[in-house]
């Protein structure tokens, strides 16, 4: 079977042209979902027992269903009930785009949830008393001893998260949301060329992943100075200081 070049061009240009809608609905739910996140982990790791059990629960439930499942009954589940209609947050609830991006981020909140955790608990003690021993605390420490290195901690499963996230957009379509998979489905409803379409969809999606995931190595790499290798001319400088020290001696 030989290549339909004019047809996949023609594909690419329509599913390109839903890419904004992907890439809105990605980014307003990971925006949304982090802040819900460490609202989350700051209950999860509190001292009081009721704002933790409150988080668990959370935590299980949106980790332990299917996003297709929550999805669905945020879109069509809410709606069935009067009071919700007659609400002021009626317009936002019948919007299809605005239920995707709330189950995207009540979802993502879940596990972003334990990973902010897990960042938080690997926070090295030695380094916080040594911070308290200069003098900080309350806000200070955490803005500048616990939260750098607990984001350095969380940042690659976070990452996979995200990654994770930009494929999760793809179920939006189910509630008419038109973006790429929307349009991809469409397009194979007119043409019945399943094979060449969803290629492109697929291409488009690791192109997406491909350029997110460099964006956060960089961003690892810029928040970890430490763990970088010593530049070369520095590890040479270093070995010739004891060499012209004993020649001196």
């Amino acid at each position: 079977m030989g290549l339909d070049f004019p047809f996949l061009l023609d594909t690419m240009e329509r599913l390109i042209a839903a890419l904004p809608l992907t890439l809105a609905l990605f980014a307003l739910s990971i925006t949304f979902g982090a802040c819900l996140a460490v609202a989350l982990t700051a209950m999860r790791v509190s001292r009081y027992k009721v704002l933790d059990r409150i988080a668990r629960a959370y935590v299980f439930v949106f980790r332990g269903s299917p996003l297709l499942i929550q999805m669905f009954l945020v879109y069509y589940g809410i709606a069935q009930f009067p009071a919700v209609r007659h609400s002021i947050a009626w317009p936002l609830l019948r919007d299809p785009f605005s239920c995707a991006v709330i189950s995207l981020a009540l979802c993502t909140a879940a596990y972003a949830t334990e990973i902010f955790r897990g960042g938080l608990l690997a926070v090295p003690p030695a380094q916080i008393e040594a911070a308290r021993a200069c003098g900080m605390s309350g806000f200070l420490l955490l803005r500048r001893v616990i939260a750098p290195i607990a984001l350095r901690r969380a940042l690659p499963a976070y990452s996979t998260e995200m990654i994770l996230m930009v494929k999760s957009t793809s179920l939006a379509s189910i509630i008419t949301v038109t973006e790429v998979s929307g349009v991809a489905q469409r397009i194979i409803a007119q043409t019945y060329r399943t094979m060449e379409v969803f290629l492109c969809a697929a291409l488009i999606y690791l192109l997406i992943n491909f350029v997110l995931a460099r964006l956060i190595a960089w961003l690892e790499h810029a928040l970890s100075p430490d763990l970088r290798a010593p530049p070369v001319a520095l590890i040479a400088a270093g070995a010739a200081a004891p060499i012209e020290t004993t020649l001196l001696h």
